[in-house]
């Protein structure tokens, strides 16, 4: 998909979420972060220590009469997004102990099927001026597929392990507020209450979408989620009932520089390469039938059979099945797990699928 295509199909939309997203077609977007009001209740002015008032949410979208009229408001954008979203993509919503319980109900009770709770970790919180409760370090963000028959949901996981410094990325995210030249101001005040950081609006549209995809906002606030779409190369459409908001979230996307380079863009995946059966390891003499195999600290060991399966002392079949079985386990990566002897040193036999896999490239 070219530039040109990606901003002919991004738009920033000033309306009520319900009835815009009510005049999307149903199956047509890949991704939707959705940031909804948090229903706080606040019941009056928040002071510092030295009586100085707390700039916290106090806004008319933030306000529902009571919790039956924030449940009907969750269920009935919820309903449209799952109506919009494709079969294999996902939603996140964040949300914090105000909400997001309320939200979960309604996911489950709609369809959606929860694939994670992940929690954002704030680096620098909001201190708890009154002392009277744990200072709320953190918000919860849920991650759904649209329903438990999606299995082919996009998630990058090889990429946010290498985010992660060569480790499984975990469920809780240690990242600050957005705060310095990120913040947007107006007359030096803040632009907007509740300005979500690029870093954490970033990574969600890096682990679960592509280029080229299309990203839904239908609370899009100062623009965070368009902005990031943008930055990364993919398609957006950013709902936003306030008139001033969405026009700073404009200004803001406009300013933001798109990569464009596909080798930048690029997200690595061993799970979206070619498959390669064990058998082609056999064809091209990288493995030998008879030869034997053992997992790296060589406690368990297994003979190649000419027709690519495995054979131990207790058990046979696939490369994967037999590791598992010799470990008492419920899976095993079968690639990872076996190595061979090659003068003197242990190789695993991923090195050779990964040689493999080369010349089905070229």
């Amino acid at each position: 998909m070219t530039i040109d295509e990606i901003k002919a199909d991004s738009k920033i939309v000033n309306g009520d979420c319900v009835e815009e997203l009510a005049g999307l077609p149903a199956d047509s977007v890949d991704l939707i972060f959705a940031d909804p009001p948090y229903n706080l209740q606040l019941s009056g002015e928040l002071l510092r220590p030295n009586n100085t008032k707390v700039d916290g949410v106090d806004n008319d979208w933030d306000q529902f009469d009571d919790f039956a009229a924030y449940d009907a408001f969750t269920r009935a954008w919820l309903a449209e997004c799952r109506r919009v979203l494709k079969p294999e993509g996902s939603l996140w919503v964040i949300g914090s102990y105000h909400n997001i319980f309320r939200v979960g109900t309604a996911l489950q009770d709609l369809g959606f099927w929860v694939l994670n709770d992940v929690i954002w970790r704030k680096t620098n919180p909001m201190p708890n001026f009154r002392g009277r409760r744990f200072t709320n370090a953190h918000e919860t963000m849920i991650w759904c597929s649209k329903s438990q028959a999606s299995k082919r949901y996009t998630f990058n996981y090889d990429a946010m392990k290498s985010m992660n410094e060569g480790l499984q990325m975990r469920s809780d995210w240690l990242l600050p507020l957005c705060t310095g030249s990120e913040r947007l101001k107006v007359d030096g005040q803040k632009a907007h209450p509740t300005q979500k950081p690029e870093s954490l609006v970033s990574r969600i549209i890096l682990s679960t979408s592509r280029p080229g995809d299309l990203v839904l906002d239908p609370f899009l606030g100062s623009g965070t989620t368009a902005a990031m779409s943008k930055r990364f190369s993919r398609r957006f459409i950013g709902i936003e009932r306030d008139a001033g908001y969405a026009e700073l979230a404009r200004k803001r996307v406009e300013a933001i520089e798109q990569l464009t380079d596909p080798e930048v863009l690029q997200i690595e995946g061993r799970r979206a390469a070619p498959r390669v059966p064990f058998g082609s390891l056999l064809d091209r003499g990288l493995v030998r039938p008879g030869e034997l195999m053992f997992d790296a600290r060589r406690r368990w060991y297994a003979k190649i059979r000419a027709d690519g399966t495995l054979i131990s002392d207790k058990v046979k079949g696939s490369i994967h099945s037999v590791g598992a079985a010799l470990q008492g386990a419920p899976a095993c990566n079968g690639w990872t797990f076996w190595h061979v002897d090659r003068k003197g040193s242990t190789v695993p036999i991923d090195v050779f699928r990964e040689k493999v896999r080369a010349e089905m490239a070229n």
